[in-house]
Formats: structure tokens, sequence, C-alpha cells
């Protein structure tokens, strides 16, 4: 198997929770191809999916020396940073994701943190001009959701999630929040 072969069967892995082996792979591609940043955004996904944000922190920084205009790494960066609650250095990444690739994880992180600090009031008409931008996109659609779900109410709530599974059919959190009715 290449590198990229390799890469995808670690990317594989990790959505299959198979944790172990996708960890085996990414520590292989780092010790054949210490350069290679995607082997290391691997490694910092893996230690995120086990919560040991230090670690991850520590992957994703090396990912980011090698390649440092890749919106995907800002984003998790930022995600991990909130995690750790240093939420002004989460939204800078957030920020910078954006600038670098619109990446819509980081609008909807950045959603997240406004939240988080309690900007709520910038945080909704932010969300519907994403909802605008890209129509398409459900987890949009559902976080809106969850957001006027929150505020109260249950049955605007559930036109925005009957949206997102019309995006989205298999999407199984908008289908229990529906269930849950």
């Amino acid at each position: 198997m290449d590198f990229e072969e390799k890469l995808s069967r670690g990317f594989e892995l990790l959505r299959d929770k198979d944790i172990d082996h996708s960890l085996d792979i990414a520590r292989e591609l780092q010790r054949e191809n210490p350069e290679a940043h995607e082997a290391y955004y691997l490694e910092a996904l893996i230690m995120q999916q086990l919560n040991q944000y230090d670690m991850s922190l520590t992957s994703i920084k090396k990912a980011m020396e090698l390649a440092s205009d890749n919106g995907n790494y800002y984003n998790l960066r930022g995600s991990l940073l909130m995690q750790k609650e240093e939420l002004n250095e989460a939204e800078k990444d957030f920020d910078k994701a954006i600038e670098v690739s619109d990446s819509a994880g980081a609008h909807r992180n950045k959603v997240m943190l406004m939240l988080m600090t309690d900007r709520g009031q910038e945080a909704i008409p932010y969300l519907i001009g994403r909802i605008k931008a890209d129509p398409q996109d459900a987890e949009n659609w559902i976080l809106m959701g969850d957001m006027i779900k929150k505020g109260g109410q249950d049955e605007k709530a559930r036109t925005y999630y009957e949206q997102a599974l019309k995006i989205d059919p298999d999407n199984d959190y908008a289908r229990r929040q529906l269930e849950e009715e």
C-alpha cells in the first residue's frame, strides 16, 4: 500500500471506531514520512476521539507546522481549544479556518462559541446567514433547530429538523429529535 492508500485506510478505521489500528497507521505513516502533515492530522483526530486534548493539540500543531494554511487544521485546533475553554484563541482559529477555506464546520463552531460566551444575539443572525449562504448544509438546520428548541419553541424547532432530513434523509440525530416529541 502506498502512502495515500494507508492514509485513507487510517481515516476509514477511525470512522469505523477502530481507534487502535487507525493510530497504528498514523504512527507508521509518521515514521515513513516525517514531513507528512496528514499523518499528524489523523493522529490529532484520533486523540480528540479519545478526549486526549493535549495530545491532540500536540499533533495538530505539528501538522500545522508542516502545512500552515489548512482550514481543517485551524478548525480542529479551535475545537480543541474550545474544549479546554481557551475561548479567545479558539475563536481566532475558527476565524482563520473561515478565512482560509470558508470551512462550514468552523462557521458552526463559531456559532457554538458565541453561545458559550453569551453572544446568542449574534449567533442567531450569523447562523441564519449561513443557512442562506448554504441552504443544503443539513448541519446548519440542525444547529438552528437545537438553538430554537433550547429556547422552548419545540414546534418551530421541528421545522428545522424536518428540513435537515429533507437534505440528509439518513441523519440519525435529526430523526431522533423529531421522534422525541
